[in-house]
Formats: structure tokens, C-alpha cells, sequence
């Protein structure tokens, strides 16, 4: 079976969902090969935005999955309010890298709604993974359009659709009368248990949060409460990609919040191991109760205390040790979780969903697709 995945995140060092998921039916189907299509560069909106411009690449080989990895990028020459046909471009693009890598007839597998003329286009059977709610970011209108209409034709197209958490069925059911099946995420628990050393640049004392730095999650006024509010005792430190604006940044630093920046996969557990308190300054927003955070298992997986706001996914886990406070609180309870220096015991959390768990789930909607 071949697999064309359309995915919003590259395939890099920092593993988002599909990544998993995809990396797991690899492993379990060694007939199986992926063309993965990394998000468009986009080299005007980067000059513009006074960054580098992207490259796009060719057909390239995943290191690691036997030559049946790969990945491409293409390029978006034109923003869509100047080129109404850039998507369609983007999908012939695809097209053609597809019947390069010798694949005839694949399933189609998106995550980005963007992806819908490829659909259009291909024919192939579809499966339409959601795993945000963009409809409720906070998004230009010309761009909230696209999106719904982009999504609309999906949902009444695709050959099957999951979501990753119980928000995200329920608002879209209404729209798929097939049905929305829910396919959560999980964690590779074993790996986060191999203690790690401690990284270097990981202050002695610290509270912690890990996840791509973004406006539409990270809560900037709390993260910058929060390190005031810690003061000697401790030290916030955000580690992951950073997609804040300059000043967001600068807000940041000048407070005494440690930016680490990206870290791979593998880099990451150790910041979690070591950290005193994981947390999750997080605003509580449509979009964010639309989520299922992937770092609400890695939280759990190394049995440190947690403490949230009251955001989707860690509101609601079973778990004593996920303490969940309001903004207004939520300083305060670092800093009394940081002085406390509380660890989890083994054995004292519930069961934690697997990876695998969720790959088996999703090679079952591919099976009743092809």
C-alpha cells in the first residue's frame, strides 16, 4: 500500500502526531511506503517577514525506513490573495512527485484542509485526519473562508475522517453524517521512562513547559506573571520552536523566561525528566478546546507534577498529580509546585495510551478505506 500524506508540520527532529502514527505502520507493514509532503515553503511571506527565504526540495529518502520514507516540499512562488490558483499548483506539484516515486493509485491521507484540490484533483481515497480546529484560530477572514470551504468539501468527500479529541467530533459530526471516528494521541511510555542525563542548560531549579511557542496556545501575560512570580525560587523555561512575533519574544526574555529553543525528540525527555514542575500556561480559547495536547501523555510519561490552566485534554485527565488552576492562580501554583519538589511515585498513575494503541486504531480506518 502506498500513503500520500499532506501534513501541516515537516517531517523533522520535533514529532508531531502523523509522525508517530506514521512511523509506527512503517514498523508494523513493511510493504508499506509514504510520500510525505512537508508544509509549502513560502519565500515572499518569509522576505517580508525579514527571515530567510524557504527552499522547497525534491523527492528525498528518510534516513532509517528501508528507502519506503519519502519526503518532499514544495514551493509557493505567490501569496493566494494574488494567485487564487496557488493550491491547485501546489496539488499539480504533488502530483507529478507522486507519479515519480512510482506510485499509482495511494491513499490520500491530510491533515492540512488546504490539501482539498489535491483530493479534487487525484481522485484517490481520502482520509482527513483533524487535529486542530482552524476554523476557530484567530485568522484573517479572506483566510477562515478558504479554510471552511476547503474543510467543508472534505467532510462531505473523504472516504473516512478522524479526529484527535471529543471537541473536535462533536463540532464536525454535524457536518460528516458517515460519522467522525475519534483517534486520540498517545506516547511511547518505555522511551520516557530510560532516564536521561540532565541537560546542561536546564536550570537547577525550573519550571517547565515544552511545545511549539505559538499565539494561538501560549498564554505570553501568564508566562511572564509566572517567572516574576518565581522570582529566586526558580526559573521558567520554554523549550520548542518559536513562532512568536519579536516583541512577544522580547516580552519574554526581558522577564527572566529562559528560550531554549528547539530540541529533538529524543532531547526533549530529558528537559522533562529533570524539570522540577512541567506546565501549561495555555489560553482557553475555542481553538484550544478543540485540542488533544500531545504533551498531556509526555507530561505523564515522566511522573513529574504538572500544573495547567484549565485547558482541553489536561482539565480533564484522571490524574491527581495534574494540578489545574486559573490564570489568576496559576503563578502562584509554580511556585508552591517548584518549592514542594514532589515526585511522582511508580505505579501511581493510570494507564497512559500508546502510540502503538493509536496506529492500530488508525490502520484499521485505512483497511475499511481500501
Amino acid at each position: 500500500m502506498d500513503l500520500v500524506v499532506m501534513s501541516l508540520e515537516p517531517w523533522d527532529d520535533v514529532w508531531r502526531r502523523n509522525q508517530h502514527l506514521i512511523a509506527c505502520l512503517l514498523a508494523d507493514d513493511p510493504d508499506l511506503r509514504v510520500l510525505f509532503v512537508e508544509p509549502a515553503a513560502d519565500p515572499l511571506h518569509d522576505i517580508v517577514s525579514g527571515r530567510s527565504p524557504g527552499r522547497g526540495t525534491a523527492l528525498t529518502l528518510a534516513e532509517g525506513y528501508e528507502g519506503r520514507l519519502l519526503r518532499f516540499r514544495p514551493v509557493k512562488w505567490f501569496p493566494r490573495r494574488f494567485d487564487a490558483h496557488a493550491d491547485e499548483r501546489l496539488a499539480r506539484s504533488v502530483l507529478k512527485r507522486v507519479g515519480r516515486a512510482g506510485m499509482t493509485h495511494p491513499l490520500l491521507w491530510i491533515n492540512d484542509p488546504a490539501a482539498a484540490p489535491l483530493a479534487r484533483l487525484s481522485g484517490w481515497p481520502t482520509l482527513y485526519d483533524i487535529t486542530d480546529d482552524w476554523l476557530a484560530a484567530d485568522r484573517p477572514e479572506p483566510e477562515l473562508a478558504r479554510l471552511r470551504a476547503d474543510e467543508s468539501w472534505l467532510l462531505d468527500h473523504a472516504a473516512a475522517v478522524v479526529a484527535c479529541s471529543p471537541e473536535l467530533v462533536r463540532r464536525k459530526i454535524a457536518e460528516r453524517p458517515g460519522g467522525v471516528e475519534l483517534i486520540t494521541n498517545g506516547v511511547d511510555v518505555d522511551a520516557y521512562r530510560v532516564p536521561r542525563e540532565r541537560p546542561a542548560d536546564l536550570p537547577n531549579s525550573s519550571a517547565l513547559y515544552v511545545g511549539t511557542l505559538h499565539r494561538d496556545r501560549l498564554d505570553v501575560g501568564l508566562c511572564v506573571s509566572t517567572a516574576q512570580a518565581l522570582g529566586e525560587a526558580g526559573r521558567l523555561v520554554l523549550v520548542g520552536p518559536n513562532s512568536l512575533e519579536a516583541a512577544e519574544t522580547a516580552r519574554l526574555t526581558d522577564a527572566g523566561v529562559l528560550l531554549l529553543g528547539r530540541r529533538g525528540r529524543d532531547e526533549v525527555i530529558a528537559y522533562l525528566q529533570h524539570a522540577d514542575v512541567l506546565t501549561v500556561p495555555h489560553v482557553v480559547t475555542p481553538f484550544t478546546e478543540s485540542l488533544d495536547p500531545i504533551k498531556l501523555y509526555e507530561y505523564r510519561a515522566v511522573r513529574r507534577p504538572v500544573v495547567s490552566t484549565p485547558v482541553a485534554g489536561f482539565r480533564d485527565a484522571d490524574d491527581p498529580h495534574i494540578r489545574i488552576a486559573v490564570a489568576a492562580d496559576f503563578p502562584r501554583a509554580v511556585l508552591e509546585s517548584i518549592q514542594a519538589r514532589s515526585v511522582v511515585p511508580e505505579g501511581a498513575e493510570m494507564p497512559i495510551p500508546e502510540w502503538n494503541e493509536r496506529a492500530a486504531q488508525m490502520r484499521a480506518v485505512i483497511d475499511g478505506i481500501v
